[in-house]
């Protein structure tokens, strides 16, 4: 799954206005430009369509948990250093964390979506790589996620962002 699709879809979710994004990235120092918001925002085949890249992902799902959760111990944003690729792993813990679902919110989003997955397989994607344990997130599966989130979200009035 493209980072695109993750921005796409969670706007979506949410319901964000160009502004409200911006906001958010701004929450990890990040300035964007309307135009480069735009273009992310627009699907492959459209004119002036940009890749979004893993670090812009990041930073938007960093600011996604600051503003729904607030600062962790009121230090300021450090955007990760070394580690340049996000993986549907991380994509799936960040928005986990920004959501601040639990093991049963989680089964009950994916159920939305209409996928059955055992609290065994929902465990070995928060596994640490390398883990016996772990699996990796097909895009599938972070694509089934994120339409669920969308029925959950999107559907229930008292979830206002």
């Amino acid at each position: 799954m493209t980072a695109n699709d993750v921005l796409r879809s969670l706007r979506y979710t949410l319901d964000l206005s160009n502004r409200h994004l911006t906001d958010i990235f701004r929450l990890t120092g990040y300035e964007i430009a309307t135009d480069e918001l735009e273009a992310l925002l627009k699907a492959e085949d459209e004119d002036g369509y940009l890749a979004c890249n893993h670090a812009v992902l990041t930073h938007f799902l960093d600011g996604l948990i600051i503003q729904r959760r607030g600062q962790q111990n009121g230090k300021p944003y450090e955007a990760p250093k070394g580690r340049t690729r996000l993986t549907n792993n991380d994509t799936l813990k960040k928005i986990r964390i920004a959501f601040e679902l639990h093991e049963e919110d989680m089964l009950d989003t994916f159920q939305l979506a209409g996928m059955n997955v055992t609290k065994q397989e929902l465990a070995a994607l928060f596994r640490k790589q390398g883990h016996h344990n772990y699996r990796e997130c097909g895009d599938q599966f972070l694509r089934n996620f994120l339409k669920g989130l969308a029925i959950r979200y999107r559907h229930a009035p008292d979830t206002a962002f």
